[in-house]
């Protein structure tokens, strides 16, 4: 009997632990699901976009009158530096970040970092092709009060304790930040304005093309209707070596002009389509681009005078030296484009 008794306690012990853990795993999972950030099942979760009107690309009236010292955002969007804020510091991203307020009281995102420059000069030139970007201005030397010592990377300080060549990137009230979006999944694939945007990543050398470094901007607007402009948001990792290989990750670079200009652009011409001399992530995004896509784009480019091209690279703070080379090669490559299937279409104003 008494062997019995033990039995049947221990069934039931065996019931009761059974029976709590099956109504703690959802509460588990539930917790997984938190951690992993709402993804499920390894994917995540697409949230439904507001209503706008999808923005990839859009024609300038007149190219040839942009101001790609200022680029974007022009006079009336610089940042006010009489006084600077610090909020916190931004934790996501290769380069050291930090959130402040301007003397208007508008948010900015202030890069330090290798690349800061490059980010600043890429801008411009998407910006001048047609297509939607973030505003950016580079400060060649800015103080922000209580900010503590960047947490990672090397952040080059200027005179007075100050910070060195920040790259300010504007955070619009009336403009909100969604997801990012997929090169390969959204409203323009097919279309030449997205297969241009792409020639584009391969004229800067973006080696760090990754769906995460995109996002959707949603902008308010009573007068015309909601947008939502499609960005690459991240174009840090430009203007260096994208060379290919198993081991280009070893060899790559940013923010190396001599780098940028002794890389060949264009490895070849078959079949109608255009192949670019380009190593880095998504590289199977390229195996499709045709002559007329290529063509295009250096065709809007090649509107550009040799001054607005300069400016991009002014705006960003290079060495003179550094605007020479770095404007030549560029040059070089719009020529490039332009002239794909024949004599090229323009060599630029000078």
């Amino acid at each position: 009997m008494k062997l019995k008794s033990i039995n049947r306690l221990g069934l039931a012990a065996v019931a009761a632990l059974s029976l709590l853990l099956a109504s703690a795993a959802p509460s588990a999972a539930q917790k997984d699901s938190k951690k992993s950030g709402g993804k499920k099942d390894g994917e995540k979760v697409k949230k439904e976009l507001p209503p706008g009107t999808p923005v990839l690309w859009r024609e300038h009236a007149n190219i040839e009158s942009l101001d790609l010292l200022l680029g974007p955002g022009g006079e009336e969007m610089k940042p006010d530096l009489s006084s600077v804020t610090f909020i916190r510091e931004e934790e996501k991203g290769f380069s050291p970040k930090f959130r402040v307020k301007d003397g208007k009281g508008r948010v900015w995102v202030a890069k330090m970092g290798n690349e800061a420059q490059p980010e600043t000069a890429a801008v411009r030139l998407i910006w001048a092709a047609g297509y939607a970007t973030e505003v950016n201005y580079l400060v060649p030397c800015v103080k922000i009060p209580g900010a503590p010592h960047p947490k990672k990377g090397t952040v080059e300080r200027c005179e007075g304790d100050g910070f060195a060549n920040v790259r300010f990137e504007a955070r619009p009230e009336e403009v909100k930040r969604l997801d990012e979006w997929s090169w390969t999944e959204n409203p323009f694939v097919g279309t030449k304005e997205l297969q241009g945007l792409l020639v584009l990543m391969a004229l800067v050398n973006n080696w760090d093309l990754k769906d995460e470094n995109n996002k959707i901007l949603h902008v308010r607007s009573g007068a015309v209707g909601d947008e939502l402009r499609y960005i690459v948001s991240d174009l840090g990792a430009t203007f260096g070596k994208s060379p290919s290989g198993l081991l280009w990750q070893l060899k790559r670079s940013r923010n190396k002009p001599e780098d940028f200009a002794g890389q060949r652009f264009i490895s070849e011409v078959k079949n109608g389509n255009v192949f670019f001399k380009f190593g880095g992530k998504n590289q199977k995004l390229f195996d499709d681009i045709s002559v007329d896509e290529a063509r295009w784009v250096g065709r809007q480019l090649s509107r550009l005078s040799d001054r607005q091209v300069a400016d991009a690279f002014r705006a960003a703070n290079y060495a003179p030296g550094d605007v020479d080379l770095l404007t030549r090669a560029v040059r070089a490559r719009i020529r490039d484009l332009a002239g794909i299937g024949g004599a090229a279409a323009s060599a630029g104003r000078r």
